[in-house]
């Protein structure tokens, strides 16, 4: 039997799996990155967990083909380096060099998301299906692209970043410098931000209750609240699925995938989130009389990167 081994590296903590011949995540084990430390300290955290893990299963070096690396940022996947993270403060970092050379074993590498996406499309959600779009709702948004079965990353290595694209002109600060951008309406970052608005205005409302809790706001809360009936928190959210389906609705103009998979926290949510989604997108997508792209939530939830990085030798 051989193996590959996949490693999730996040800005908090770093992520590792081992991986059969049938895409089986067997074991995984996780330390956190320290993120401010030197990138070969880190790398030397990544090659012992991969090590950590053969031990742990009693598996033999010898039978570990390669190890993909799945990083926030920019990774340049020819070459091996991360050209740019913020998560990490890296730039132009060798990561499959270095590992590599720790571990004796060839090194992949390619943008965390689009590791995700991979997995969902030979195993998850997407399975079967030669074009997808995964969009991870969290911190930001972030997205990866299957096109005919391979990850697109454009020429530069960038594409994907739908967080980016403009859906207010001039109106939210985001992150990247922009006014307007779909991660400042639509991200989980935002959908607090929404709600801490809407409580300060409804100081009667159970949203203004939660934000005065020690528990404060989160957006597992404020769903929580709207479908406990709360009509401030019901109107955030219903204001948030807007935006939400409107950034969606665009994804499918431009690329008609078969399947837009909806990822990260908001997942956790279900039909409360697809339902309104599949109505817009039934109204505004540019499919009129053709079939609509399939819109569902992903399947393997945080083992999703480290499976994608996994695969990326295969």
């Amino acid at each position: 039997m051989k193996y590959t081994i996949g490693i999730d590296l996040g800005g908090t903590n770093i992520a590792a799996g081992l991986v059969d011949e049938e895409n089986r995540l067997l074991a995984k084990t996780s330390v956190p990155t320290h993120a401010q430390r030197p990138w070969r300290e880190i790398g030397k955290d990544m090659a012992a967990l991969a090590k950590a893990l053969l031990h742990q299963e009693g598996i033999d070096d010898s039978q570990v083909t390669s190890i993909g690396v799945g990083s926030p940022g920019t990774p340049d996947s020819k070459q091996g380096v991360v050209l740019f993270s913020g998560n990490l403060g890296w730039d132009r970092v060798p990561v499959a060099k270095e590992l590599s050379r720790l571990t004796g074993k060839p090194v992949f590498l390619a943008n965390d998301a689009n590791c995700a996406a991979l997995a969902e499309g030979k195993v998850g959600a997407g399975k079967g299906l030669s074009s997808l779009v995964l969009v991870t709702f969290g911190t930001g948004i972030g997205a990866g692209i299957l096109l005919n079965g391979r990850i697109y990353e454009g020429f530069n290595f960038g594409a994907g970043e739908f967080g980016h694209m403009v859906i207010c002109s001039g109106e939210e600060p985001c992150t990247c410098g922009r006014r307007g951008c779909w991660e400042a309406y639509a991200s989980m970052t935002a959908l607090v931000r929404q709600a801490k608005r809407t409580a300060r205005e409804h100081p009667r409302s159970v949203l203004s209750r939660l934000a005065h809790s020690g528990e404060g706001l989160n957006g597992r809360n404020v769903f929580e609240a709207a479908k406990g009936g709360d009509a401030a928190a019901k109107g955030v959210v219903d204001r948030f699925l807007q935006y939400v389906s409107d950034g969606v609705v665009n994804v499918i103009n431009i690329l008609q995938p078969q399947a837009v998979l909806i990822g990260g926290a908001l997942a956790n949510e279900g039909e409360y989130v697809l339902s309104p989604v599949r109505k817009t997108a039934e109204r505004d997508a540019f499919c009129r009389n053709n079939v609509l792209p399939r819109i569902c939530c992903a399947a393997l939830g945080n083992d999703a990167g480290i499976l994608g990085a996994a695969l990326l030798g295969r």
